[in-house]
């Protein structure tokens, strides 16, 4: 119904050598927020493809101190047109955002995105557990799911995403912490 599937890889545990292998094998950008905000850390990566097409999607989980206290948890999904990861973790039906969108209004979120102003709405038909935004960066998908959903005051700030594959030595200096559940199941 969907067409090709697209095997999700195991996720995996937060360090900087397993990051590595998924920014190796991605055809995609591996988005993260560089710098960090303050005080949140790596919590897990994971990808869908195989090892001949390679990813097609990339999935990269960051947690740390929501903006109105408690624990705040973002993943953040670069993906192919029809793939579904995003959709996966926003709880929506459907390989893309495009129908749970409303881009007639302004967009209610802003990323720089590898240095350009990236513009995300909010996807409405989501679990009331998570906020979810999507836009298009580098003509992919690119989802954020927060966790609480009011944590997602968090996408406000107007984060700076970096695709790690152009990267270089800094992110060998990249604080990771626990593994992330939401990333296991969404």
């Amino acid at each position: 119904m969907h067409g090709p599937v697209h095997p999700l890889q195991p996720v995996i545990p937060p360090s900087v050598e397993a990051l590595s292998v998924v920014v190796h094998r991605a055809r995609v950008p591996v988005w993260m927020p560089w710098p960090l905000p303050v005080g949140w850390l790596f919590t897990g990566a994971a990808f869908a493809g195989d090892d001949r097409s390679g990813g097609r999607a990339t999935v990269v989980a960051c947690s740390g101190p929501g903006p109105l206290g408690g624990v705040g948890e973002l993943v953040l999904v670069a993906e192919e047109l029809g793939v579904g990861l995003g959709a996966r973790y926003a709880g929506i039906d459907g390989p893309d955002p495009g129908p749970y969108m409303n881009v007639e209004k302004p967009a209610q979120a802003k990323v720089l995105a590898a240095g350009r102003p990236t513009p995300l709405w909010l996807v409405s038909g989501t679990p009331d557990d998570r906020a979810v935004f999507a836009g298009e960066a580098r003509g992919l998908w690119l989802w954020a799911v927060v966790w609480p959903e009011q944590s997602g005051l968090l996408m406000y700030d107007e984060l700076v995403l970096t695709d790690l594959r152009d990267a270089g030595a800094e992110v060998d200096l990249l604080p990771c912490g626990a593994l992330s559940p939401r990333i296991l199941e969404p």
